[in-house]
C-alpha cells in the first residue's frame, strides 16, 4: 500500500489539490448567484455549461496529448483554467460567465485524461485496483475538502474564487516537477452506438438518471440549502456529508454488487431514493441535523448509482466490446449531467425550492419502473459475468475519464477498433428497439470505422 502511495503520490497530491479547486468553485457559484438573487435556471445553466465542457473536451484533451504530451498539455490546460477563474473575478457578466465555464470544463476534462491515462499506463494489472482506489480516495477527499472550505469564506466576494484559483495553480507542482516517465500514448476505440443501444439498454438507462441527479446535487443543492435557511458553511457540511457517504459507502455496496443481483440492487437503492425524497416535497420542516441525515443517506445511495451502472453495462458487454462501451457510457452519464441541473432550476424556478427532491423522487421512481430483472436477456450476457466490482468516484467534478481501468487498446488483440457486423447486434425489445434503429441509421454511413478518443467513464472488470 505504502509503496502504490510512493510510486504515484505527485498524481494523487496534484488530484487532490484540483478537486479541492473544483469541488469549492462549483458550490460557490451556486451560493453567489442565490445570494445575488440570481435565477435558479442561471445557476443550473452554469453547471450544465461546465458538464457540457467536459464530455465535449475529452476529444480536444487527447489530440492535445499527441501533439505536446501528458505534462505540457497539463500544464497549458491548468493555466487556462486559472485563467478562466481570475477572470469571473474581474468581469460580472452572467453571459461571460456562462462562456468562462464551459471553457473551464474543456480544460479540466484534459487535466484528468492526463491523470488518469498516466495512471493506467504505468500500471501492472495486478495492481489496477489498488491504483485507482487509491486515486478515488483523492478525488473524493478533495471534493468533501472543497465543500468544507466554504467556512473559511463566510463573504462570498472574490476570495474563495482567487483561492481555487491558487489551488489550480498549485496542482501543477506536482506534475510538472515529477521525475516519472511520460506514459505511451494511446489508441481510441470507436463509438458503436446502434450496438450497444440493443445489448444494455437499462445500463445506459441507470447511466443517464445518474447524470440528472449528480448533475442536479452540484448546481441546485446549495441552493436548496439556502433556501432551508443554511448559512455558507453549514451548506458545505450539507454536501460534504453526502459526497464522503459516497465514498465510504462504495466498498460495501461493492462487496453485495458481487454477490447478489445488481438490478435488484440499482432497484432497492432507487426506491430508498423515492421513499427519502417524499418527506422533503415540501409538506414538513427539519432541522438542520435532520437535514444532513437526509444527505448521508441520498449520498449512500446516488453515488453508487455510477458504478453499479457501470459492472451492469459490463456484465452484458463481450469482454472485447468494453473498451469501447466507455466512452459511449461517459457520454450518456455526461448529457444527463448537463440536462439535470437545467431542468431542476426550471422547476425550483417556478415552484420553489422543494422541487429539488420531487425531481430526486421522479428520477429514482424511473429506476424503480424500468430496471427489472425480468428485461436482461440471458443471451446478452457475457460469458465472464458478472464482473468484478471497480469503486469508482461517482462524480464529474472529476469528468470520469478513466477508460475502465485500462484505456490502452491492442489493435492485435482488441476487437474495439473493428466495425461491428449486422449479425452481432441483437434486436431490442420495446422503445429500445426505436432507439436503436434511428441511432443505427446515423451511424450507417461512417462512423462506426471512426474512433472516438474519449476513452471514458467506465469501469473495466479485473478480471479482464
Amino acid at each position: 500500500m505504502a509503496k502504490t502511495i510512493g510510486a504515484f503520490f505527485s498524481l494523487y497530491l496534484a488530484t487532490l489539490i484540483l478537486l479541492l479547486s473544483s469541488g469549492l468553485f462549483n458550490t460557490y457559484l451556486g451560493l453567489r448567484l442565490t445570494a445575488e438573487s440570481v435565477s435558479e435556471v442561471w445557476v443550473g445553466a452554469m453547471i450544465a455549461s461546465y458538464y457540457l465542457g467536459l464530455v465535449l473536451g475529452a476529444r480536444f484533451g487527447h489530440r492535445l496529448i499527441i501533439q505536446v504530451g501528458h505534462i505540457r498539455a497539463y500544464a497549458a490546460c491548468g493555466a487556462i483554467t486559472t485563467i478562466s477563474i481570475l477572470l469571473m473575478v474581474m468581469v460580472h457578466d452572467l453571459w461571460f460567465w456562462l462562456v468562462l465555464r464551459l471553457i473551464a470544463g474543456l480544460s479540466m476534462v484534459c487535466l484528468f485524461v492526463s491523470i488518469e491515462s498516466w495512471l493506467n499506463e504505468q500500471t501492472e494489472n495486478a495492481s489496477r485496483g489498488t491504483v485507482f482506489a487509491f486515486y478515488m480516495v483523492a478525488t473524493g477527499l478533495g471534493t468533501v475538502f472543497g465543500q468544507l472550505t466554504l467556512g473559511l469564506f463566510p463573504d462570498l466576494d472574490y476570495q474563495p474564487l482567487v483561492f481555487a484559483a491558487i489551488c489550480c495553480v498549485l496542482s501543477l507542482l506536482p506534475i510538472t516537477l515529477t521525475r516519472r516517465m511520460h506514459p505511451a500514448l494511446q489508441v481510441p476505440a470507436p463509438l458503436a452506438v446502434r450496438y450497444y443501444l440493443a445489448r444494455v439498454p437499462l445500463s445506459l438507462t441507470v447511466l443517464f438518471i445518474a447524470g440528472l441527479l449528480n448533475g442536479a446535487f452540484y448546481g441546485l443543492a446549495p441552493v436548496y440549502g439556502l433556501q432551508q435557511g443554511m448559512d455558507n458553511h453549514q451548506v458545505g457540511v450539507f454536501l460534504a456529508a453526502s459526497l464522503a457517504a459516497g465514498l465510504l459507502c462504495q466498498w460495501p455496496i461493492g462487496w453485495l454488487a458481487d454477490r447478489v443481483s445488481r438490478v435488484t440492487l440499482i432497484r432497492v437503492g432507487a426506491l430508498v431514493l423515492v421513499v427519502l425524497g417524499v418527506p422533503l416535497w415540501g409538506w414538513l420542516q427539519f432541522s438542520y441535523p435532520a437535514l444532513v441525515g437526509f444527505s448521508i443517506v441520498l449520498g449512500v445511495v446516488q453515488f453508487t448509482l455510477y458504478p453499479m451502472g457501470t459492472s451492469f453495462a459490463n456484465d452484458n458487454v463481450d469482454p472485447e466490446r468494453r473498451v469501447g462501451l466507455s466512452a459511449l457510457l461517459y457520454m450518456v452519464y455526461g448529457v444527463g449531467a448537463c440536462l439535470g441541473p437545467l431542468l431542476v432550476g426550471l422547476l425550483m424556478r417556478v415552484w420553489g425550492g422543494d422541487m429539488y427532491f420531487v425531481f430526486v423522487s421522479a428520477c429514482a421512481a424511473v429506476l424503480v419502473i424500468f430496471i427489472r430483472e425480468q428485461r436482461v436477456r440471458g443471451d446478452h450476457v457475457s460469458v465472464d459475468a458478472p464482473t468484478q466490482f471497480v469503486p469508482m468516484a461517482d462524480t464529474l467534478q472529476n469528468a470520469h475519464v478513466m477508460a475502465v481501468l485500462d484505456p490502452r487498446v491492442d489493435i492485435e488483440r482488441d476487437i474495439s477498433h473493428d466495425p461491428i457486423p449486422e449479425a452481432e447486434i441483437p434486436l431490442p425489445e420495446g422503445p429500445a428497439a426505436d432507439q436503436a434503429d434511428s441511432a443505427g441509421k446515423k451511424q450507417d454511413d461512417g462512423n462506426q470505422g471512426q474512433g472516438d478518443t474519449a476513452q471514458v467513464g467506465s469501469a473495466k472488470p479485473l478480471s479482464e
